[in-house]
């Protein structure tokens, strides 16, 4: 048996990792418009089954936004906080 087959793998995982729930601003705008929302917050994709209550959050800017609306979440990309914006909404970081 060769020598590399022999030896267990291991390697390095950083104990300081973040790992981020990615949600779209499609899928925000679907929620909005399901529920006639024009607040979404972590409380509100939990309650709708988006994401867990241990998740940390980070809205990325795929898809489009039509309608007004104050998100808070963990992270946003840049492209996400300035679609928003445009718009007139909020974006408030957790």
């Amino acid at each position: 048996m060769p020598l590399q087959r022999r030896v267990p793998k291991f390697g390095f995982k950083s104990l300081n990792k973040v790992e981020y729930k990615p949600i779209n601003l499609n899928t925000l705008q679907s929620l909005a418009s399901e529920y006639k929302l024009t607040s979404i917050t972590l409380e509100t994709l939990v309650s709708h089954g988006f994401a867990s209550k241990n998740d940390k959050i980070k809205v990325l800017g795929g898809g489009t936004l039509t309608s007004k609306l104050d998100v808070s979440a963990h992270q946003f990309s840049a492209t996400a906080s300035a679609a928003i914006e445009n718009l007139g909404g909020t974006v408030t970081k957790l």
